[in-house]
């Protein structure tokens, strides 16, 4: 497989399995499209490795399997599947922009977390989780865009990778627990509002404590919103799409915290839409 055919499946990759992130994507210049492309593409490979079907022990394989794939990316010939069209774009990418390999092997102990069935006692314990699977894609992100203070911008991809997994979690707190009977809020906060470990208890405590979440959640956008000025152009009007797409996200569920309960919340195509074109002219959320 060549690289442009690596890269062409890593796009549609993006676009059918990671459809809120594809519409930021799409504002990028063709290089950066591409790399974001091809790291999306593995992110979304390793999350399905965790979700899937298939025993514990086998899905640990994998994670071990995919991390020593990941651990090539260090090597200037890294002995990777030709066939394999993810890991020969992320090779490119790796070549081309100086990326922090060590996020990709946080991105897998974060999925291994979920594999374990790891729970959160508290919400910095739950933050921790948060930025493996997600601030590390932020981090992994700035490495691509590129940006003339890294110190202070790393910090605040993380923190914004934080906000859009917390609103992930709010989105998905019923399904999470039913079908993979995973709890990621904290038990602390289970507590404080009269649940027990697995959600139980009267609907209306439920409802409190998503509402109560959904401020800690616009707290971390405040947080990582001042990386948008640290970027060019394209790179934040990329970053303000995704970022703008799941605050809106976040204020649905804010006006209303029982749709969660309901079914998966989401907004329209005409909205997502709205949001890029915002991100390009001005870029903002």
């Amino acid at each position: 497989m060549n690289l442009e055919e690596a890269y062409a499946r890593c796009e549609t990759i993006t676009a059918t399995e990671a459809r809120n992130f594809s519409y930021g994507i799409k504002l990028l210049p063709g290089p950066k499209r591409q790399a974001m492309s091809a790291l999306y593409a593995l992110a979304r490979r390793i999350d399905d490795i965790g979700d899937g079907d298939a025993p514990s022990t086998d899905k640990l394989g994998a994670l071990a399997e995919a991390r020593t794939q990941v651990g090539e990316l260090r090597n200037d010939r890294p002995a990777l599947d030709p066939a394999d069209p993810v890991m020969t774009a992320m090779a490119d990418v790796a070549r081309r922009y100086p990326l922090p390999v060590t996020a990709l092997e946080e991105l897998i102990e974060g999925c291994e977390m979920d594999v374990a069935g790891t729970r959160y006692q508290t919400f910095d314990d739950m933050v921790g989780y948060c930025r493996r699977v997600a601030g590390t894609v932020g981090r992994l992100s700035l490495a691509i865009y590129g940006t003339a203070d890294a110190a202070q911008a790393e910090g605040l991809a993380d923190d914004l990778g934080v906000a859009l997994q917390v609103t992930n979690i709010l989105r998905d707190v019923v399904e999470d627990q039913k079908s993979l009977g995973r709890v990621y809020l904290p038990r602390a906060d289970l507590e404080r509002f009269g649940l027990g470990p697995d959600l139980e208890g009267p609907e209306e405590a439920l409802i409190a404590l998503i509402a109560f979440e959904t401020g800690r959640a616009e707290e971390w956008y405040g947080r990582g919103l001042p990386l948008l000025p640290l970027l060019d152009r394209r790179s934040r009007a990329c970053t303000a799409a995704m970022a703008g797409i799941y605050h809106r996200l976040l204020a649905t569920i804010r006006r209303d915290p029982a749709a969660v309960l309901r079914g998966r919340v989401s907004l329209p195509a005409w909205q997502k839409t709205s949001v890029a074109i915002r991100a390009l002219s001005s870029g903002r959320v």
